[in-house]
């Protein structure tokens, strides 16, 4: 389970809870994207990027990495492409932070004298997921976060005080429903090797209810379309008498036709 992709699938639907972490968040929260940015000459993809919405004032560029593996390498990689993307697109933005979050401390690259005045200034924060403090007594932002870390004796019992907190208290930029989605999302990838059953008990929750689950469900209905379709067509049927029969839009079944062929 590589606990950086979860970061980025969370930040990419709910970009604005990077912010609960910062010392100096913008002023402007709502409308961020957390984008991939591609930077040519040469030509390198940046993962972790939070653009700001166009009617920012100012504009200020978050370049993020979430790493959860040791690579001394890291902060040479981190800032030449933060810093090249900025010569590259100097006049888009005002200012620009970088933010990096680590599990722990041990994972931060040994050697950071090359690098000492971005890291001691204000502009770069590093984040280290276990110093945050008791997840209990954090803010809802901060406790998500910290889940992703929790042991596998323990993260259900720090999920279930999550959405037990969700449902009575205020939780800022970041609606209910919104909150149960990303609980879903690291049980989901934590425990992969579990059943939906089993995931709902675990959580006290039901994963119908989640974009989570309908975006699994989803993804399973098309694998399974994938393989009918085909199968159908070469038995004789239309694509109008397979969406007659199976009640799917035709232009999906002309879709998935194409595709195979």
């Amino acid at each position: 389970m590589r606990r950086d992709a979860i970061f980025y699938q969370i930040f990419k639907r709910f970009p604005g809870l990077l912010f609960t972490l910062l010392d100096q968040p913008p002023l402007q929260l709502r409308g961020y994207r957390f984008e991939s940015v591609e930077v040519k000459e040469p030509t390198f993809r940046i993962d972790g990027v939070f653009l700001p919405p166009e009617d920012a004032t100012p504009k200020i560029v978050f370049f993020c990495e979430v790493q959860f593996q040791k690579d001394d390498s890291l902060y040479h990689r981190f800032f030449s492409e933060s810093l090249l993307y900025l010569y590259r697109n100097q006049t888009l933005y005002d200012d620009w932070y970088g933010v990096v979050i680590f599990p722990s401390r041990s994972l931060e690259p040994e050697n950071t004298t090359m690098h000492r005045s971005l890291l001691n200034g204000d502009q770069v924060q590093c984040i280290y997921l276990d110093e945050l403090g008791d997840p209990t007594e954090q803010p809802v932002g901060i406790s998500l976060m910290q889940l992703t870390i929790a042991p596998e004796n323990q993260m259900a019992a720090q999920a279930r005080t999550l959405i037990d907190r969700v449902e009575q208290e205020e939780v800022g930029i970041l609606s209910r429903d919104e909150i149960i989605d990303i609980v879903t999302t690291i049980a989901v990838y934590k425990f992969s090797d579990l059943s939906r059953e089993e995931v709902e008990a675990m959580l006290g929750i039901s994963l119908e209810e989640t974009k989570v689950y309908q975006e699994a469900k989803k993804e399973g209905q098309e694998e399974i379309l994938a393989v009918t379709v085909p199968l159908l067509l070469k038995s004789g049927m239309t694509a109008e008498q397979i969406a007659q029969q199976t009640g799917i839009n035709v232009q999906v079944i002309r879709r998935i036709a194409q595709q195979q062929s």
